[in-house]
């Protein structure tokens, strides 16, 4: 059996990382295993394809954990300059947009997958492909049990993500391995995902899309606003605001979401103008009396939907336009789990609290973000915190 000082169970973005940074610093009796046939194919495939990798804007304000402080001193300790310079001194150049999300000048994602795991290779690291770990057990260390072999570690490092994206290798299996050390794991939602409503108030909307704010409300609270593209489908919602909004629900069996068009004109201004227009174009049919407002599908379902043909009451129906929240499009839909092994069960090392040498990072603990280059961030942050504590 091939023994080894460290195993680090899963090439994503923490584990492609943490490989990095101890080939930095000199380790040599580490590996690397990934299920999938090649590393890094969620990371591949972030932002789009265009790797959102971070964001200007790093407060723990943007995460949803059970030690938020926590959190918040891990992303200090290995921030986005850190991450940028570390990056940059591999070769690759990364720029701003006006959000602040952070993204490679090549707009590809693959090129940040490409530097890590060019780097690997340059430093001669060991790598297994195709290793799905499906048991580990321990006496003296840890024994990996993979389909007909078996490896064994000092130290064994848990990246191997949450639920999200299954098509990734991320189907929860790392979360039995944890219960198995005595840990306890905080039930998985999807986050960053589509929104499902009910479906006849948006019949014939299909496809379209519209620039608008969306809020979310539950018993009078305001969970969540954001500001961004709605894409209209069959099943409910999708588009930026929606993926901005998704995390304020994740685990959420009831809301209701509030569409609000036109979100940078007046109320004032559209009630005026819609008073003149409805009274000063009799030819206007009443279906089409929110045209060069709206879309014009759009137009024709709020004038239908509206309670009466006023101006008022079409203004308040495109500025509250209601749909209530029916859970989303699940795990296969996701970009990020919410949930996982609760931070409380580890030390600022990410080393379990439970069983001495085992540690954790990335998705598969209990943190999870917003949109925007927070849940990569993350999962840089914690490989960092790892990292420190093995070399």
């Amino acid at each position: 059996m091939r023994k080894y000082d460290i195993a680090i169970v899963g090439g994503g973005a923490s584990g492609l990382l943490l490989s990095c940074l101890l080939a930095e610093r000199g380790k040599k009796n580490f590996i690397l295993l990934e299920r999938n046939d090649r590393l890094g194919k969620k990371l591949s495939a972030t932002g789009n394809g265009q790797g959102n990798i971070t964001n200007l804007d790093m407060s723990a304000e943007h995460f949803y954990s059970d030690e938020k402080e926590k959190v918040s001193s891990l992303l200090s300790r290995f921030s986005q300059r850190e991450l940028l310079s570390f990056l940059e001194k591999l070769g690759g150049l990364f720029e701003a947009d006006e959000r602040g999300r952070v993204y490679p000048a090549s707009k590809q994602a693959s090129s940040v997958t490409d530097l890590l795991r060019g780097y690997l290779s340059a430093k001669g690291v060991s790598v297994r492909t195709g290793f799905f770990v499906r048991e580990v057990t321990c006496s003296d260390g840890f024994c990996l049990k993979g389909e007909g072999e078996e490896l064994f570690c000092s130290r064994l490092v848990l990246c191997g993500g949450g639920m999200a994206q299954k098509n990734f290798g991320s189907d929860g299996n790392m979360y039995e391995i944890a219960k198995k050390f005595g840990h306890t794991v905080v039930k998985p939602h999807p986050s960053l995902v589509q929104i499902k409503t009910d479906a006849e108030p948006i019949k014939g909307l299909k496809g379209i899309r519209a620039d608008v704010r969306l809020s979310a409300f539950d018993g009078g609270k305001t969970l969540g606003v954001s500001e961004g593209d709605v894409i209209f489908t069959d099943y409910g919602v999708s588009g930026n605001a929606v993926f901005y909004l998704s995390p304020k629900l994740a685990d959420r069996t009831s809301a209701t979401l509030s569409i609000e068009f036109l979100p940078n004109v007046t109320r004032e201004k559209l009630v005026s103008l819609l008073k003149n227009k409805i009274a000063s174009r009799k030819d206007v049919e009443k279906s089409e009396i929110l045209s060069c407002f709206l879309n014009n599908q759009i137009g024709r379902n709020v004038v239908r939907r509206a309670p009466a043909f006023t101006a008022e009451a079409l203004v308040d129906t495109l500025k509250d336009y209601k749909l209530q929240y029916r859970g989303t499009l699940g795990f296969d839909y996701a970009q990020v789990t919410r949930g996982g092994v609760p931070l409380k069960e580890t030390d600022f090392a990410l080393q379990s609290k439970k069983k001495k040498n085992l540690y954790f990072c990335g998705e598969l603990l209990n943190v999870d973000g917003d949109c925007g280059g927070y849940n990569l961030q993350w999962a840089f942050s914690s490989a960092y915190a790892v990292a420190q504590a093995l070399l």
